[in-house]
């Protein structure tokens, strides 16, 4: 079911028959099972812990270049979810360059592209920051650079205007049209979000993690801005993660691990928006969601984690000079064709005759293997730990 946000005019909010979360007398004294969600809570800070242990050991340029790796997917899954796709190199070579890396690569980026890594990263990079209204309408800015959603134009950095009608989240062909939600009326925004503001900033009590759960349903629950409201809720929850695990530094993807269950992720959002004030089942997915996406990091950080062990074995072996680091790093990489010495030659601006030992050295040490053939035709490859 693809599911699309619309504005409009016609339908009155008063004459759903639905409540809607928000319609409660007592909203938004939004209340949960804490019973229910301790043993999930625990498992979720024992898997963070596990892999932020275990990603501090691989040294700075690894982890920079795993948090580089989740940031991306982090990026190019949000905008899927809302069924946008960005192209991932122009993503990475985004981000890196933001953060002064130099293997994100030199790709010319779109502003699109540069506005959704801008949220992205003030969000994550500048976790301790408070959360403001100027800093949201910031992040809404940059997320529509053009001042318009598709062919539609939008009203920018600022709340909805009540002009624009009632906005509600709707899927189905125009004419037959299935309302999934219906938002607070935009006269409601300026207090609601400030409400949700100083709770964000405040509630000290609750855990950063079960925040980031409950941030992320109130935010979208409210929709405060014409579009781009899914994108902001993902953002101000990893903010809130960040927060967690006191660190700028990502190795797990939320967003890739919801847009893998888009289905449940919009279900149990409809289902908890609409009732009682009790969003138990909403956090009980929200955290299951997430401990499913510790637990698949290493997956998505397969690469990265071949590396680190690949230059464990070839430390334990023995030294290497900077020319063969830099070759080794490329096979690495996912060096296309087959190493010769001449190629060996030209990625480390070396001559035929110090490439040639270099390579001997590798193969003495077995961290080459020589391939099949002879002559010009004698090629290598890593050896497999």
């Amino acid at each position: 079911m693809r599911r699309k946000t619309l504005v409009f005019t016609a339908l009155p909010s008063e004459n759903h028959t639905v409540q809607y979360i928000h319609e409660n007398h007592d909203w938004p004294n939004l209340h949960w099972d804490h019973a229910r969600l301790l043993p999930l809570l625990a498992e979720i800070r024992h898997r963070q812990g596990r892999l932020l242990g275990r990603m501090e050991g691989l040294g700075f340029r690894l982890r920079a270049e795993a948090s580089l790796t989740t940031l991306t997917a982090d990026v190019t899954q949000s905008s899927a979810i809302e069924g946008e796709k960005l192209d991932a190199a122009q993503v990475r070579s985004s981000i890196a360059r933001r953060l002064g890396l130099d293997f994100g690569g030199k790709v010319k980026t779109s502003r699109e592209v540069e506005g959704v890594v801008e949220m992205m990263l003030d969000a994550t990079q500048n976790y301790a920051k408070p959360l403001t209204a100027e800093r949201l309408f910031g992040w809404h800015a940059a997320l529509f650079p053009t001042g318009r959603s598709g062919m539609r134009r939008i009203k920018v950095g600022a709340w909805r205007p009540a002009s624009a009608g009632p906005m509600q989240v709707v899927s189905g062909p125009i004419g037959r049209e299935r309302v999934h939600f219906e938002a607070p009326e935009a006269k409601r925004l300026r207090r609601e979000v400030a409400a949700f503001l100083d709770w964000f900033e405040g509630a000290k009590e609750i855990d950063p993690v079960l925040k980031a759960g409950i941030a992320h349903f109130w935010f979208v629950t409210l929709h405060p801005f014409a579009d781009g409201n899914g994108r902001i809720s993902r953002a101000i929850a990893d903010m809130a993660l960040a927060r967690a695990e006191g660190t700028r530094e990502r190795f797990y993807s939320m967003s890739s691990q919801i847009e893998s269950e888009k289905k449940q992720y919009y279900l149990k959002l409809e289902q908890s928006q609409k009732g009682g004030l009790d969003i138990t089942a909403w956090l009980e997915w929200f955290l299951g969601c997430l401990g499913r996406a510790i637990a698949g990091a290493e997956t998505g950080l397969a690469v990265v984690l071949k590396k680190a062990r690949t230059w464990e074995r070839i430390n334990s072996r023995t030294s290497v000079n900077e020319r063969q680091r830099k070759v080794i790093n490329r096979l690495l990489d996912g060096f296309e064709g087959k190493l010769s010495t001449s190629k060996y030659a030209r990625l480390a601006k070396c001559s035929g005759d110090t490439a040639l030992r270099d390579i001997k050295i590798l193969l003495d040490h077995g961290i080459l293997i020589q391939e099949e053939g002879a002559g010009r035709s004698t090629s290598y490859r890593l050896a497999e730990a």
